[in-house]
């Protein structure tokens, strides 16, 4: 089992055409930000992870939010890979200009 600090990134997209859509999507994205995920942009959020073991739990947590319909998915990447990552357009969010490159740093 592997030990590397990596980040979990949740990308979805919901239909918000009904209120119950609507409610659902907000039900979500609560959740999402209750397990750690910061916002990276609209229906892309992280989290840092200290591991594989510990983010298999968020995995678990997010399956079991049965969503009926829409699309979600979770893709975990090292922190050198997320460090990597190319700002095209835009600026960096908060809690990327605080952590920056380090692991693990508590705000």
């Amino acid at each position: 089992m592997r030990y590397d600090a990596l980040r979990l990134v949740c990308f979805f997209d919901l239909p918000m055409e009904t209120p119950k859509e609507q409610r659902i999507y907000r039900q979500f994205r609560k959740e999402l930000i209750s397990c750690g995920f910061e916002m990276l942009q609209f229906s892309v959020y992280y989290r840092t992870c200290p591991n594989r073991s510990f983010a298999n739990k968020f995995y678990k947590r997010i399956q079991s939010c049965n969503l009926p319909d829409g699309n979600v998915r979770i893709l975990a990447v090292t922190e050198k890979q997320f460090s990597e990552m190319v700002l095209v357009t835009g600026g960096k969010t908060r809690q990327e200009v605080i952590v920056g490159d380090k692991k693990l740093v508590s705000i």
